[in-house]
């Protein structure tokens, strides 16, 4: 060890030897063939009044001077050590070269066996005392039999005790994910993720500005416009600002060009001057016809319009309300028909006197998100910068990249240690509480998120950061999901377990383009967040994944202008790879009028088959699948589904869309109920 200006610079070693020599016993002993981190420097601040931990003993009970090396020299040169359980408070043996860790002290050729020895067992209680006789009373009182220890016993963690709180409980469902499918996905190297790392305090604090800005979007929209803000309107400018933003925040815009957002301005535009739904009843259209006549006039007259657009909408008004004076007994299509009539007339007028306001309601939400954005990166450094990690330089683009199977996003800014999560559970739900918030999910979906981090994260073997990990995860998708009851819902629907089993059987699918963690199928797949998912396998956004081949399935969100860059992004893709590739690309059928994602898809070049799954004929997996009932896992479509193969000519060679397949896919999707 050197010391410098008080700090003690400690390097160690992947066995658990420093470079100095004093031991640092594992807590846990690595599983073998899991590979740590690699070799790690930490400058650990000391001060003189304080011993050297190294000097200390390692257990409360008096050792020797060396605990970790009192053994026998043969088992030294066999590689065992000993270290003290801080868990089981008794000491236990390690071995360095394989990775074996034993209650008893290991035995080696030409060792005796411990026999009635006087130094170690003086009362001779180790040995076989004599025999009783038959008549001794001793044997009529009741006992327990307890077993000996066998020699050579493992040592067993205290999780695995009967009775433990920490032991898994075992499940009584299918499980809806395969993790032993292998990806067949190629892509070139990529540089790492310069993002810091998820804490739970930065995740609280950019939940406060993210439901602060969703106030003031109501508030903006009422004051200005005198309508509520549009149902899932922020969630829908967040999947399109996205689109565009080269920003530092991982959620909020704060880089996009233009600023006014052509989602949000087109959602509220739809809703003046009154927001219009279809109605149920004759009386409902009678009253939302009368309701939209009143809005448009009263608007008209209250802004600066032009004496033209006063004119034609006071004119069209009063032609409406008398049409209702006027007429008996009108029909239900009747009033939609004149309701529809008198949008067509008045709304280019509305349109072009709210655009301005409308347009600011847009350029605000967009600065606020931005100060937001500075606000929540300078808290983010300022807590790393006090556990002495730096903001990291870009790193370069690969001069020579080579090809490899896709792998997880990888964190180039160390963790600091993060805040103490809580963990409850029951039978069915796992409770996570940091700082006096608290979340919860399903114990299922809690062991997915295990196994998910198990598999990928490679900067804790030992699950330090698991609990702090998942909270932070949590965390976002319920900011992201918004404040309402259902609200949200949409953003994180999957298809059916038996349409994956049947894309990947039929069609060589083994991954996902739009999932999460959370509702993720196979242990490979694209999410929005790259910084909380690539612990648990996310490889990142699909717009920035660019694969040479595979096969995949797409099912985006429903914002137009996601899944328009999508439909671009495969195009770009299929044309620049001769490797077989196909995307199975799932979007909503919306055909009044048909969005421009949906005219992309069917007339693409690149389209082999394309096939609709009728409304109510086929289900989706719950948006909220992680926190809610087993019976409402499954929700029906009340809308089609159009099913597109997007594949390059060797994609088609390998993974043609036979009518057989496709059949094969139609039986899939349908629900439990109404297979025959």
């Amino acid at each position: 060890m050197m010391m410098e200006n008080n700090i003690v610079k400690v390097s160690t070693n992947g066995d658990g030897i420093s470079k100095e020599g004093a031991a640092i016993p594992p807590e846990k002993p690595t599983p073998q063939g899991d590979k740590g981190p690699g070799p790690l420097s930490v400058d650990i601040p000391i001060h003189h009044d304080i011993k050297r931990q190294d000097s200390l003993p390692l257990s409360p009970q008096p050792m020797s001077p060396d605990p970790v090396h009192d053994l026998p020299v043969e088992l030294l040169q066999m590689g065992w050590r000993r270290f003290w359980s801080k868990r089981e408070q008794r000491p236990y043996f390690f071995n360095k070269n394989t990775n074996e860790s034993l209650w008893d002290m290991p035995h080696f050729p030409g060792m005796s066996s411990p026999q009635n020895n006087f130094l170690t067992d003086p009362l001779g209680i180790g040995g076989e005392g004599p025999t009783p006789h038959h008549m001794d009373a001793r044997l009529s009182r009741p006992s327990t039999d307890i077993p000996q220890p066998q020699t050579g016993e493992k040592r067993r963690a205290s999780m695995e005790g009967l009775g433990s709180p920490s032991k898994r409980p075992a499940f009584a469902y299918s499980p809806f994910w395969n993790f032993d499918i292998p990806t067949n996905v190629v892509i070139f190297e990529r540089v790492p993720c310069c993002l810091p790392p998820p804490m739970p305090e930065v995740e609280k604090f950019r939940t406060q500005f993210v439901n602060k800005l969703r106030q003031q979007y109501q508030e903006l929209c009422h004051t200005r416009e005198g309508i509520d803000a549009p149902s899932e309107s922020f969630n829908r400018w967040l999947l399109e600002r996205k689109v565009c933003d080269r920003g530092k925040d991982p959620m909020l815009p704060s880089q996009c060009t233009p600023e006014v957002s052509q989602s949000m301005y087109r959602e509220i535009m739809n809703d003046i001057p009154v927001k219009l739904v279809k109605p149920k009843y004759t009386g409902d259209a009678r009253k939302q016809l009368f309701k939209y006549a009143e809005s448009a006039k009263r608007m008209i007259e209250t802004r600066s319009a032009s004496s033209d657009s006063r004119k034609i909408v006071k004119w069209n008004v009063e032609d409406t309300i008398t049409w209702l004076r006027k007429q008996g007994s009108p029909s239900y299509e009747d009033y939609l028909e004149r309701l529809a009539h008198l949008k067509r007339q008045c709304q280019p007028h509305l349109t072009e006197t709210a655009k301005s306001s409308v347009e600011g309601i847009c350029s605000k939400m967009y600065n606020i998100s931005c100060e937001s954005v500075r606000k929540i990166h300078e808290f983010h450094w300022q807590l790393l910068k006090e556990h002495g990690i730096k903001e990291p330089a870009k790193f370069p683009d690969p001069i020579n990249p080579r090809k490899v199977l896709c792998y997880p996003i990888q964190m180039c800014v160390p963790c600091p240690r993060l805040q103490t999560v809580e963990l409850m559970q029951d039978k069915e739900t796992h409770t996570l509480k940091c700082n006096g918030e608290i979340l919860k999910i399903n114990s299922s979906h809690f062991c997915k998120l295990e196994q998910l981090y198990k598999l990928n994260c490679r900067d804790d073997p030992r699950f330090d950061h698991f609990l702090g990990r998942v909270w932070c995860l949590l965390r976002r998708y319920h900011t992201l999901f918004g404040l309402g009851p259902n609200e949200g819902f949409g953003l994180q629907g999957a298809l059916s377990v038996s349409v994956f089993e049947c894309l990947h059987r039929v069609f060589g699918v083994t991954f996902e383009c739009f999932a999460s963690p959370l509702n993720c199928y196979f242990k490979q797949y694209c999410s929005a967040f790259e910084d909380t998912d690539g612990y648990f396998g996310s490889r990142g956004p699909v717009l920035n994944f660019k694969p040479v081949s595979g096969s995949f399935e797409a099912n985006p969100p429903f914002s137009e202008e996601l899944m328009e860059a999508m439909v671009d992004h495969f195009e770009n893709l299929l044309q620049e790879s001769k490797e077989p590739l196909s995307f199975c690309v799932f979007v909503p059928e919306w055909r009044d009028p048909p969005t421009e994602a949906l005219i992309r898809l069917e007339s693409s070049r690149y389209k082999r088959k394309s096939v609709v799954l009728p409304p109510y004929e086929h289900e989706y997996r719950h948006g909220f699948q992680h926190m809610c009932p087993k019976d409402d896992m499954n929700v029906k479509s009340s809308h089609g589904t159009l099913v597109v193969f997007l594949q390059n000519d060797a994609g088609f060679q390998r993974w043609n869309p036979t009518p057989e397949k496709i059949k094969e896919l139609l039986l899939a999707a349908k629900p439990k109920d109404t297979v025959v």
